[in-house]
């Protein structure tokens, strides 16, 4: 029995899905433009550390990486969120999305990771983790930096 979203070519649902993820995605950042100021959340976004967390934090909600950093460009861009707070916020996203292998794990595993799926899974993490704790001092420098380029 055929379905009526099967276009027969796999190729063609591949890249048919790509252009709705894209649409999606660009409604998603217009929509975060118009947001504008968040006065009730200024204390959080001005301050890179809470935007770290939150970053985490959406990314593992959200299962998706990019949908958090379009989200952060989206409030870079109408002005609700300065550099210095984007950049910690992408930085945990970065390490949010470490979630997703976890995740996997627990569902390929019946339970915690065992072999293989823990060892990329604590890799992964690891690494994230280390890139994370390593540029997350320097987010001040790294917002001077951006600005100028």
């Amino acid at each position: 029995m055929k379905s009526s979203f099967d276009f027969g070519n796999p190729i063609i649902v591949t890249l048919l899905g790509l252009v709705i993820f894209y649409i999606g995605l660009k409604m998603f950042a217009g929509g975060m433009k118009s947001m504008g100021n968040i006065d009730h959340l200024q204390y959080f976004m001005g301050n890179p550390y809470w935007m770290f967390l939150g970053g985490i934090v959406c990314t593992l909600l959200w299962q998706s990486s990019s949908l958090s950093t379009t989200a952060i460009i989206g409030l870079v861009a109408s002005g609700a969120l300065p550099l210095p707070s984007a950049i910690g916020a992408v930085l945990g996203a970065n390490l949010g999305t470490t979630g997703t292998m976890w995740l996997a794990g627990f569902l390929v595993s019946d339970g915690f990771p065992t072999g293989i799926t823990k060892q990329i899974a604590i890799v992964h993490t690891g690494v994230n983790l280390f890139m994370s704790l390593t540029l997350l001092p320097f987010i001040q420098p790294l917002a001077r930096l951006i600005s100028r380029l």
